[in-house]
């Protein structure tokens, strides 16, 4: 399975040819992002069954999914992922034929605004929110 991260700031993508990328600093990471946000080893993504599941690494700055700071999610295309400060677009299956089918195709044609709509991803393992005690 084909997937891509594509940046939101209008950085690099990140194509994910491995069964398993590490996102960090560190030298050794197979994706190294290397912004002073990003923790030396800061999250892992696999590529199982044609999902693609994340998983933070006790990161100081955490891993949003569609907003929302995670241990782990399982990404759908078109999810927003931020790593740190660093946010990147979910690609894979037929929506990474379509960004590459735009890519390939001539400039000046109308974008599609549907591909750039988000979807909510219903699987995160999220973090509780704090509660105040009564009294």
């Amino acid at each position: 399975m084909r997937a891509r991260l594509v940046s939101a700031d209008g950085g690099p993508s990140i194509d994910l040819t491995k069964d398993m990328t590490l996102f960090g600093r560190d030298e050794d990471s197979d994706a190294r992002l290397d912004h002073k946000s990003v923790s030396k080893l800061h999250c892992v993504i696999v590529k199982t069954d044609g999902l693609l599941l994340l998983r933070d690494l006790g990161s100081t700055n955490g891993t949003r999914v569609n907003g929302q700071r995670v241990r782990r999610a399982a990404l759908l295309p078109n999810d927003t992922v931020a790593i740190a400060n660093m946010k990147y677009v979910v690609k894979f299956g037929v929506e990474l034929e379509k960004l590459e089918n735009e890519e390939a195709a001539p400039k000046g044609g109308k974008k599609d605004a549907d591909a750039h709509q988000l979807r909510r991803n219903a699987l995160p393992d999220v973090y509780p929110e704090q509660k105040a005690p009564k009294g």
